[in-house]
């Protein structure tokens, strides 16, 4: 298990800055050895053991992998299949500026958007460890032998609200930080004045739905996230490079027996 639990420890300096955890009972492992069976062949060969511990194995790397992407400088900016986008709300707004040749106030908005959530998404390591630890013996089988984002799935199912609850606190912290705020009201202001006599623009064209930005933020941070998360799943489930633990090898090879 050492590759694995280098990996989390990894994401959780990330997430923690420094601070040292516990990840045997974060992630409620025991510390017992996995023993393997050369002959066996097939999903119905491998230990109930073999099984959790394979599984666990997979969504910690998909972790690592996802918040190591994401969690830096342009790791949702630069990334096209999670990039942060103007919200829709927001669109006539934005067609005003770029018709104002004021472009650089809506990417402006934009980047600190995702700013905020590269900030944020290092704290889903705690949590998508508390998520492992509920894993049951039939939680198992059913995401090991179902699609190929099946456990992608289950942490979006076990997870997301208290990752919703721990997120939000942290991109409102985030997005005063990235200026989220004073770039969506120049943005707007600048709207609002736009096309002479059509003072106050900006405001009539949001009216009522002006967006809850850290909702905003927040919902699509955890989008992002799970996007990754599935990446690395469906990686390791078709690529037995990725597989790179020998309790990986095991796991994910039975399934095509």
């Amino acid at each position: 298990m050492n590759i694995f639990l280098n990996g989390i420890l990894a994401v959780l300096l990330l997430a923690t800055n420094g601070a040292r955890a516990d990840l045997f009972d974060l992630l409620g492992l025991g510390k017992s050895k996995t023993t393997n069976s050369p002959t066996a062949t097939g999903i119905g060969a491998l230990t109930q053991d073999q099984m959790v511990g394979g599984l666990k194995e997979a969504l910690g790397k998909g972790v690592q992998q996802a918040v190591a992407s994401l969690g830096k400088t342009d790791g949702f900016l630069k990334d096209l299949s999670v990039k942060i986008p103007m919200p829709e709300s927001l669109q006539k707004v934005e067609k005003t500026l770029r018709t104002l040749r004021q472009d650089k106030l809506a990417d402006e908005f934009v980047t600190t958007m995702n700013r905020a959530a590269e900030q944020a998404v290092p704290e889903a390591a705690a949590v998508l460890g508390d998520s492992v630890k509920q894993m049951s013996i039939t939680d198992a089988k059913t995401i090991l032998t179902g699609t190929n984002n099946a456990a992608t799935h289950y942490f979006r199912r076990t997870s997301e609200t208290n990752l919703y609850v721990r997120f939000l606190p942290i991109v409102k912290s985030a997005t005063e930080k990235a200026g989220v705020t004073e770039a969506y009201k120049r943005m707007t202001d600048k709207a609002s004045g736009g096309f002479g006599g059509f003072s106050g623009l900006g405001a009539s064209m949001l009216g009522k739905q002006a967006p809850d930005l850290d909702d905003y933020v927040t919902r699509k941070t955890l989008d992002g996230l799970f996007v990754k998360i599935a990446e690395q799943e469906k990686l390791i489930r078709e690529n037995p490079v990725a597989r790179t633990t020998d309790l990986l090898q095991k796991v994910f090879g039975a399934l095509g027996k």
